[in-house]
């Protein structure tokens, strides 16, 4: 699945995200630790 339709999949139905995701280029983060977002954003 090209991530142009796993996008347009969330926006059709946002039941199916159940917590906060965070893709970067080097890891993906799931659920939300402040810490973890922070150093990943960087």
């Amino acid at each position: 699945m090209s991530e142009e339709e796993q996008i347009e999949l969330l926006a059709t139905d946002g039941m199916l995200v159940k917590r906060p995701l965070l893709a970067t280029e080097s890891r993906v983060l799931t659920g939300f630790k402040e810490a973890e977002w922070s150093e990943a954003l960087k």
